[in-house]
């Protein structure tokens, strides 16, 4: 990954308090259990039918059985436990998980997301995205801030289908930390080296600054 990518993950994996029970999506958000110490009281969760998740393996010190919803090696911890899907997702759906860490294609200001369908491209299915997103207890968002065009993901309104409606919580991307709230996208926190002006640009919608200094990360 980037520089940037992995600021972005590292900041994020101080989301997670001891105790949570986190479920990490496919693409950035898998990365970051890398960003956890190997004694930090978490019970990490995936929706292939795992809960425990220790470091990510190369391929030639994995157990080649054990994979997360992304397809990455991972590793257990002590406590871990295997189940089936009718298991996993029955975690989800009860409302068992305090925090759920997603991809996104799009984020809107009202807390609109779109990850799972990009129209003309080829997609695999929803997966889990759209019950995780519903039924976690907080939803945060792990992507870079504008795509491969430049276009902004944070937006006014998605334009790609929607995966569930007024779910997203808080926002991490390469740029910066942002909070939906009632008034819309609320800036948290500045990459190092990142503008307001920069951020402010590269956001399709307007966005509410802070009073004071803005912390960075």
């Amino acid at each position: 990954m980037s520089d940037a990518r992995n600021r972005m993950v590292a900041r994020a994996a101080r989301e997670i308090a001891p105790g949570m029970v986190v479920n990490l999506g496919i693409g950035l958000p898998t990365k970051v259990v890398d960003h956890l110490s190997a004694d930090f009281p978490v019970c990490l969760h995936t929706e292939n039918g795992l809960s425990g998740i220790g470091p990510t393996l190369p391929p030639e010190a994995a157990n080649r059985n054990l994979i997360d919803a992304g397809g990455a090696y991972v590793s257990t911890v002590p406590g871990s436990a295997f189940f089936d899907s009718a298991v996993s997702f029955a975690l989800v759906r009860s409302g068992r998980l305090d925090l759920t860490m997603l991809g996104a294609f799009e984020v809107a200001e009202t807390g609109d997301l779109a990850n799972w369908k990009i129209p003309g491209k080829f997609s695999p299915g929803a997966g889990g995205g759209i019950e995780l997103a519903q039924k976690a207890r907080r939803v945060v968002v792990l992507t870079t801030h504008t795509d491969r065009a430049g276009n902004p993901k944070l937006k006014s309104a998605c334009a790609l289908p929607i995966t569930a409606r007024a779910c997203v919580n808080r926002v991490f991307t390469d740029l910066a930390v942002i909070d939906i709230t009632p008034a819309g996208f609320t800036l948290r926190e500045l990459a190092v080296g990142v503008s307001l002006a920069e951020v402010t640009e590269a956001t399709g919608a307007a966005l509410l600054l802070p009073g004071g200094e803005i912390p960075t990360f």
